[in-house]
Order: structure tokens, then sequence, then C-alpha cells
């Protein structure tokens, strides 16, 4: 299941506190150092699922360090966690507001600092304290109480309504394999397909009031805010094609006016289903729309070449 929202805290780990302690022979103080606690860093992977690691729990934290001992011996820190978060993921900060964005494959960085070990007594001797009788405790560690949000990283966006061909075309383009039917709401989250180093999404049929929550929600749509290009599928069956493009252009204002300026192909799918003659009265309708179509069929290889030949 993909995972694309968690609501977390992260809490790095306490230093161990330094010891307090003299050496029995010559008196002198040897109380030694606690250890650092472990800190939380943040790295990124390509695998789409992986916060579903992490959203199993309410907390996710790291070992303290050890307390420092006698004979000068310093507490062992505590080892260091590193955290796998999707590409495209934001973590925001509920109480600082402050935000951290995982932006590429090469993305790793400190979120949660450890907790610096105490000193012990050691530490403080000096010329006119022979005999130091305090120690420092340890320092806590960072806690975070989080919001991570995955939006997704994609190239093109395939968008329209249930039942488009969106999915079937995705399986035909890409190397991705997305369950296939033939009734509503079959994908019920995004899939990813890569065609020529171009990464495709294929976003869960909307359907009118999707912007306020209706049907599969608003969740799906923050996956295509960032793609260069939306591919529009608008399927030969439908009744009223351009009552339903304007549909779904509605939804992406009311849920964010960025996304029409989004450039947009319609691609106009299942062409098998009508006739050479039912394709051109369709053409004449939405040609009042402006917009670039490719018509489109899975089952007619000169428009996916055509297609591929687009995108790649």
């Amino acid at each position: 299941m993909l995972i694309t929202e968690i609501n977390i805290k992260f809490k790095a780990g306490d230093g161990g506190n330094g010891k307090v302690s003299f050496h029995k022979r010559i008196k002198g103080p040897d109380g030694g150092n606690g250890g650092n606690g472990g800190s939380i860093f943040i790295t990124s992977t390509s695998d789409i699922y992986a916060l579903s690691n992490i959203s199993k729990g309410a907390k996710i934290k790291t070992e303290n360090g050890q307390h420092g001992t006698s004979n000068i011996k310093s507490g062992k820190s505590a080892e260091d966690l590193e955290i796998k978060v999707p590409i495209g993921t934001i973590i925001t900060d509920n109480n600082s507001k402050e935000t951290f964005e995982v932006t590429d494959k090469d993305s790793r960085f400190l979120l949660c600092q450890g907790g610096r070990g105490g000193k012990g007594n050691w530490e403080f001797r000096s010329s006119t304290n022979v005999t130091p009788m305090n120690a420092q405790k340890g320092f806590k560690g960072q806690e975070r109480d989080l919001y991570i949000n995955l939006k997704l990283i994609a190239d093109y966006g395939l968008i329209g309504f249930p039942n488009a061909g969106k999915s079937s075309l995705l399986k035909e383009l890409t190397n991705a394999n997305p369950k296939i039917s033939d009734y509503p709401f079959t994908t019920l989250e995004p899939n990813l397909g890569e065609l020529g180093g171009k990464i495709i999404a294929d976003i869960p049929g909307l359907i009118e009031g999707a912007s306020k929550g209706k049907g599969l929600g608003i969740k799906f749509l923050k996956h295509i805010e960032k793609v260069s290009l939306l591919f529009h599928c608008l399927s030969c069956e439908l009744e009223e094609p351009e009552k339903s493009y304007r549909q779904i252009r509605n939804e992406l204002k009311s849920y964010n006016e960025k996304l029409l300026k989004i450039p947009e192909i319609i691609l106009l799918t299942k062409t098998d289903l009508k006739s050479e003659k039912e394709i051109k009265l369709i053409l004449k309708v939405l040609k009042k729309l402006k917009k670039q179509i490719l018509p489109v069929s899975i089952h007619n290889q000169d428009s996916l070449k055509k297609l591929r030949t687009f995108i790649s």
C-alpha cells in the first residue's frame, strides 16, 4: 500500500551523564564523559513505498549515550539512525513550521541532533580544584513532531475520469504493471512508469467534486503539482467529452489554480471503439478547446508509436 502522509514524532537519543569518581590510589578525579545520543538523518530513495516502513509507529527514536565510568572511561555513543524517504517527500515540523524537502537521489541531512554527552569530573580538574565533586548531565536529544507528505516526482501526469484508459496506456507505454479492469476506481493509488528516461504518473480517476473530497478525494491531486506536462485522457465512450473535460479542469482549478498553467495535451482514448467518422465528429467538437489532441488506442500500434515518440 502506498503511504503518502504521516504524522509522527522523531526523538534523538539523550547524551549520557558524566561520572563523578576518584581513583582509589591517587585520590584524583577519574570520572569519564558520557557518550553522545544517536542522531537521526534523512536519506532519499527512489522507492515510493518507503514511507510504509515508518508509518506503523507513533514515534521513532534512537538510543541514549551510555554514562561515563571510572578510570576516565567515556560512555559509548549511540549509533545514528538513517530514515529513508522517497524522493519528493516534504517534511514539516508541526511546531516550528520548519520544512525539509527531499529533492534528489543524493539527499541526506540531519533532522534530529543527538544529545551531547556530559563531562565527567576528570574534565573539571584544575590547579585550584583538584577534587571536583561535580559532573555534567547529558544533554537532551532533539525531538520533533512531524508531518511527512509525499508528492510524487514525475515528468508527465495522466489524468481523467475513471475508465478513461489511463492505466492501460501506462502499461502499454512503460514497464508499469497497474491493475486494470472495466469498472471505476480500479486504480486506488498512483502508478508510475518510465519511458525514455521520463517518469509518467497515472493518477487515480477524478470525478466531479474530487477537490472537495468526493470519491478518492484530493489526496492524489497533489501528485501532479510538479509535472511538466499533463495528458488529459478523454474516452471516446463519453457522451459529452467537452463537458467532461471542463469538469476535470474545474476540479484542478478548485484544488490549485496553478495546475491550470501546466501544459496539457488531450488524449482521445479507446478510439478502437468508434468508427473513423465518429472519431472525426468528436475531434471537431473538441477542436474548440484549442488544445493539441492525439487520438490513441492500445490496440492501434501506430497511435502508440506516435505517442511514444512525442513523450521521448
